[in-house]
């Protein structure tokens, strides 16, 4: 039995996948937008806020190997973005040249963005992911999400995904349960 047979979703991304491993892989474009991921601690005022992206020291940390850059759209809790914000978020999407794009992003209005920037059409393969402890935090599930995010924008083809801790969900099809703090399909 080969690795194509044993597991069928695989070989759906067998050109893709086969293409990456290869080294037929353009670079990677990763987009902050703040959220839980990126916040931290200030231990003065008791509260949780923004300073800059923790993407630099997490992809070192993680020794990321494939080419990549990393913007800052924006610093803000997903909570507080409006429509500006996600047009700018869009804008920055369309005008780099990359085809493959990982948008960090608080988890509470994702599938909001998600929908914002699918209604596109973009032909990019987008994947928005965030955290539901800050990566400055002890038990943070920020930089397994940002790996996962990393390698599922490699070998997905173009359309919007959320990706968070191991699953990732085509844009139309996941909602956050905020009762048990994860994301859940939508299909029954």
């Amino acid at each position: 039995m080969s690795r194509w047979t044993a597991c069928p979703w695989l070989f759906m991304l067998r050109p893709r996948f086969t293409a990456t491993l290869t080294g037929i892989f353009m670079a990677l474009h990763i987009l902050a937008t703040g959220g839980t991921f990126d916040k931290q601690y200030d231990a003065v005022n008791g509260t949780l806020g923004f300073g800059a992206t923790h993407l630099p020291q997490l992809l070192q940390q993680a020794r990321c190997q494939i080419e990549h850059r990393v913007s800052t759209v924006l610093l803000k809790d997903s909570l507080d973005m409006d429509d500006d914000d996600r047009a700018a978020l869009l804008q920055q999407c369309r005008a780099v040249e990359e085809q493959h794009l990982v948008v960090i992003h608080g988890t509470d209005t994702m599938t909001h963005t998600a929908r914002v920037l699918a209604e596109a059409a973009l032909a990019k393969t987008i994947v928005l992911t965030g955290a539901m402890v800050p990566a400055t935090c002890a038990g943070s599930d920020a930089i397994f999400n940002l790996g996962a995010a990393v390698a599922l924008a490699q070998i997905l083809e173009p359309g919007v995904y959320i990706a968070m801790n191991g699953v990732c969900f085509p844009w139309h099809q996941v909602r956050k349960n905020r009762a048990l703090g994860r994301f859940e399909s939508t299909i029954a």
